[in-house]
């Protein structure tokens, strides 16, 4: 799904953050003092670090060591790693920062089972259920991708026993979420370092290394100058990117006083830092303005104030400068030292899983794609744990390289750390729809499915629905194997629902009450690795019905009564889901088809034969900001001519928009539809994302196939404005159809 509301996140919580010479000192002379770089925290307001860099690079400023906290630290350890300001700058430009923070990876990657998770409802609310208690996720967003990423620009670093071994010497701080005191990292895992001091309370889970759980830096220490004169820093150049303290007019939310509290206590540390700067120090402390700790989409603009503001004190940057030839050298040895750090990695040895069980670990081994013996191949590996993730069933995935000294090959260990709030998961959604005139509806989704029932990946799902449909659906689903991916499903599916019957003119003709229950059991095959593009099903079902009329007008002749009716057979489906969101998609198809045959029995009638088809499809195109999606059904079954027990039916938005809900409903059905959207912003307001755009519709339904006939197609269409929102699709829509009527139309859902 689209992840949209990283900024909130960010805005709330994430505003507080804001010695041995390595060989590249060598090169400049003793008798110059010792200049330490310190890089505060401050979330996206980190990135003008980067144009402070450029700008000590461009005043030929050596400097002789590097600490950082939060984004200070990432900045600087990739900085210190033998990163160039300029390399720096390229990469922090092309990363999608918005779908970096995505708890979800991209929706193609999903098993289909977790896209129809996604797709059968929006959640108002997930939590977990986990030794008899319900939790939230420890993170309100995924930190998977950022360590994939820190991993990538790290991995020359993987064997250095300490951090001043780094062509520039460095440190990153970090909480300890248990005692409160300061962690100061030196050596170990760079990127679980630079990771570590930025897990932003709420935003990010901690990390635990060394037995400590470690939270953000900003904390406790969000400018470290301590740190750095520890190092053995003599003069100081301190970055200060932190959020300032906001106005009285910010004050009159809860999020507001959080926020400001939490400000409050980063703003002393840094206050208290700032206050053991000399007058031979530096402070920067560039103009970013309103510019926020969550505008991750405004690096660039970041990265040339940082510039620009550096540039108009190069007067004092010129007093920690050096001559070109002294500055070439410490640039060339920086390099050497890089270079020599990323020694060419060889062929993967073997390949372990921790943190899971060993009949875990060879099932998930068959997702790999990578093998020992094959060179290492780090955008392997890397899409390797994007599968991982994928199942949802995982807050931390990792990986590290470690050379074998035997040998030389590189042994590869995955590092997964199951879900705390797993592995039950609940999710709540609703749907809703008015006319504004009478007619309208709500419903509560509930969803609970209970993932890794035993090792070898049963699940066990169940839906509850409340209002205008009473719904409960209960599913095992249970793979066959270890090396399998076939698998076996049982299921219970019971709704009841109250319908309305119209005639040909729109006119109610009586409200009826209809009841189903259906059991089955199918064999399956995914479609596509791991089933990321489908799955097919094979299986016997059977259902119990009937329909009872609660309120009759006179049109209807007297004595109609309850219909009962059974069936039993086979059922056959497909499905094919490759949209990339599941509201407003931009690209991608969906599609599913489901045949089925057997026996049916009518108020204990002599059993018939019945034959059953329902298919579905939606194809999605955009070109820029405009997205095309072309969508239709087409359904039929050999039913028995009666209104009461009609299978298929439409009317509502963008079902035939300006005909009721199920107005038009029949055992034939044909309908298609034009949608048009055009995307006009993010991240306005609550909205994700805010669209306006229409629709053509034609379509109808017909109780005898006799009846069929293309001329009775009926028209519609809507205009509408729609957002993407935490609690799903909304829109506000003007729909109309000549058969039908012309109004608005509130819509939460997906049409």
């Amino acid at each position: 799904m689209r992840s949209r509301f990283i900024p909130l996140v960010f805005a709330a919580v994430a505003t507080l953050f804001g010695p041995l010479p390595s060989a590249a000192q060598g090169t400049v002379a003793s008798e110059r003092p010792r200049v330490a770089l310190v890089l505060s925290g401050g979330g996206a307001r980190g990135f003008a670090h980067v144009g402070v860099l450029k700008a000590l690079e461009a005043a030929q400023v050596p400097v002789d060591m590097i600490v950082g906290t939060s984004m200070g630290a990432i900045i600087g350890g990739l900085y210190a790693s033998g990163m160039k300001a300029d390399d720096l700058e390229r990469e922090i430009l092309a990363v999608d920062w918005g779908g970096l923070f995505n708890r979800s990876e991209p929706r193609q990657l999903l098993s289909q089972r977790r896209k129809e998770e996604d797709f059968e409802l929006s959640p108002v609310l997930q939590l977990g259920f986990r030794n008899g208690e319900f939790r939230l996720p420890t993170g309100a967003v995924s930190s998977r991708s950022l360590e994939v990423l820190l991993r990538r620009y790290t991995l020359s670093t993987r064997h250095l026993e300490s951090f001043d071994q780094l062509p520039t010497p460095f440190r990153a701080v970090a909480t300890d979420m248990e005692t409160g005191r300061a962690v100061v990292m030196d050596r170990g895992d760079l990127a679980a370092a630079l990771r570590a001091s930025m897990s932003v309370p709420g935003v990010f889970s901690p990390l635990a290394i060394n037995d400590r759980i470690l939270g953000d830096g900003g904390l406790v220490n969000n400018l470290p100058v301590d740190v750095a004169r520890a190092m053995g820093a003599e003069v100081i150049i301190a970055v200060n990117i932190g959020t300032p303290l906001a106005g009285r007019d910010t004050l009159g939310t809860v999020l507001g006083v959080t926020t400001q509290m939490v400000n409050i206590l980063t703003e002393q540390n840094v206050q208290a830092s700032i206050a053991t700067l000399t007058p031979k120090d530096l402070l920067l402390a560039p103009p970013l303005g309103k510019l926020t700790s969550s505008d991750f989409d405004k690096a660039e603009e970041l990265v040339k104030i940082g510039n620009a503001y550096a540039g108009t004190v190069r007067e004092a940057l010129a007093l920690f400068a050096v001559d070109e030839a002294r500055y070439t050298g410490w640039v060339k040895s920086r390099s050497a030292q890089a270079v020599a750090n990323a020694d060419r990695v060889g062929r993967i040895g073997a390949i372990r899983f921790e943190g899971v069980s060993e009949e875990r670990a060879a099932l998930l081994g068959r997702a790999l794609t990578a093998e020992p013996g094959q060179r290492v191949d780090v955008p392997k590996i890397e899409a390797d744990l994007q599968k991982l993730s994928a199942a949802g069933d995982y807050e931390r995935i990792d990986y590290t390289l470690t050379r074998r000294e035997d040998n030389g090959t590189e042994d590869l260990t995955i590092n997964l750390r199951e879900n705390n709030w797993g592995p039950n998961y609940l999710r709540v959604g609703l749907d809703l729809r008015t006319d504004f005139q009478g007619e309208g509806a709500f419903n509560l989704r509930i969803s609970h499915n209970r993932h890794w029932l035993n090792e070898s990946g049963a699940e066990w799902r169940n839906r509850v629905q409340l209002g205008e449909t009473v719904g409960l659906f209960s599913e095992i689903y249970q793979p066959l194997g270890m090396n399998s991916e076939r698998f076996v499903a049982a299921y219970v599916d019971g709704k009841i629902n109250k319908v309305e019957l119209f005639s040909d003119q729109g006119d109610a003709l009586a409200l009826v009450q209809r009841q189903g229950l259906k059991v089955g059991a199918d064999v399956g095959w995914p479609i596509g690795l791991r089933g990321t593009v489908g799955e097919a099903r094979l299986g016997v079902v059977a259902s119990a019905r009937r329909a009872t009329p609660e309120l009759l007008s006179a049109a209807i002749p007297a004595g109609v009564s309850t219909v009962r009716w059974t069936e039993r057979g086979l059922r056959a489906t497909v499905m094919a889901d490759q949209l990339d969101f599941a509201n407003f998609p931009s690209r991608g198809y969906r599609g599913q088809a489901e045949i089925s045959w057997g026996r049916r029995q009518v108020d204990g009638s002599e059993s018939s034969e019945f034959t059953r088809l329902e298919s579905s499809f939606t194809a999605v195109k955009s070109w820029g900001a405009h997205t095309f999606n072309v969508g239709g059904r087409l359904a039929y079954t050999n039913q028995i001519p009666l209104a009461a027990i009609d299978e298929y039916s439409l009317g509502g938005f963008q079902n035939l928009s300006g005909y009721r809900t199920a107005q038009v409903a029949g055992n034939y059905l044909l309908f298609g539809r034009l949608t048009y959207y055009q995307r006009l912003a993010s991240s306005v307001g609550v909205a994700r994302a805010l669209f306006v755009g229409g629709s053509l519709e034609a379509g109808n339904a017909w109780t005898e196939r006799s009846d069929i006939t293309l001329r009775q197609l009926r028209g519609a269409g809507s205009l509408f404005v729609g957002a993407d929102t935490g609690i799903g699709p909304l829109y506000l829509s003007i729909v109309s159809a000549p058969r039908g009527y012309t109004g608005l139309y509130l819509f939460l859902g997906r049409p």
